[in-house]
């Protein structure tokens, strides 16, 4: 019998399928928990729309391993190449000048 493990909970669904499809594409299965509450969300408090990924116990160290890669990146910001502006890494342009990360300055 194959014992499942929680690796991780996703904000929500979308979440869940992108890094499930990564972590299955690592040679992982995953399940998905809780992704059917979605629908009711009218209904419930936000935070349990979150989905749960679970991983067999033989791959858990593997997955945490790269979702802790995924955490750290998804928290990096960056300073527009334009005008040096601080950014959060969730903005693919400058909140200031409109500019990307890599616009050289004029």
């Amino acid at each position: 019998m194959n014992n499942w493990i929680a690796v991780f909970e996703a904000a929500n669904s979308l979440e869940a399928h992108t890094l499930k499809g990564a972590l299955e594409s690592r040679g992982m299965a995953v399940q998905l928990r809780g992704e059917a509450l979605s629908g009711a969300l009218g209904e419930l408090p936000m935070d349990v729309a979150q989905v749960t990924l679970l991983v067999q116990e033989k791959d858990w160290q593997r997955a945490r391993t790269f979702l802790q890669g995924y955490q750290r990146k998804e928290k990096r910001s960056w300073h527009c190449g334009q005008c040096g502006e601080e950014n959060d890494a969730s903005f693919e342009i400058c909140w200031r000048c409109g500019s990307g990360p890599a616009d050289p300055k004029p």
